[in-house]
């Protein structure tokens, strides 16, 4: 069973899923990756991983800088989950290029484009933070919640960035 919840953040409404014991799921729900349909899946506002999830947030955008991160678990390919779990070593207040993560995990950066692909299906947004990815000039690149979203989130970590 995959069961759901909402978090009503600064950004816009949030939807939460999990399977009942890790959270599977963080997304705007206009986001591009966002399925409106939520047949087959249960409402439960009370579930532990929500619960830690909706703190994580609070804590997050009251611009303090959570210490824990909420269980979750990653459904994909081998390389996608790969690259997410190199997003969660990025400290708070700190960014890294595409390239710069192809360059950590397979030693060149001419995996950067297919980097690009796994850090824009990132199904945790924000958690993970894919929204600290940025040009090798540090400038501003595409964020499936949109860059204005991303700008408000490098913004609340005091991250320098190129328009």
């Amino acid at each position: 069973m995959i069961y759901y919840s909402n978090y009503q953040s600064p950004l816009g409404p949030m939807l939460m899923t999990s399977d009942g014991s890790f959270l599977l799921g963080l997304d705007f729900v206009e986001e591009k990756n966002y399925s409106k349909d939520l047949k087959g899946m249960e409402e439960n506002k009370d579930l532990p991983v929500f619960l830690q999830t909706r703190t994580w947030l609070d804590q997050y955008f009251s611009g303090q800088r959570p210490d824990f991160t909420p269980a979750i678990k990653f459904i994909g390919t081998d390389f996608r989950k790969k690259i997410w779990t190199k997003l969660l070593e990025i400290p708070y207040g700190s960014t890294i290029s595409y390239g710069q993560i192809s360059q950590d995990l397979y030693g060149k950066k001419s995996h950067s484009q297919a980097v690009g692909g796994a850090v824009g299906s990132n199904p945790i947004s924000i958690i993970v933070p894919c929204h600290r990815v940025l040009g090798a000039d540090s400038s501003l690149t595409g964020y499936a919640g949109g860059l204005d979203r991303k700008e408000f989130l490098l913004n609340l970590e005091k991250i320098a960035y190129k328009k």
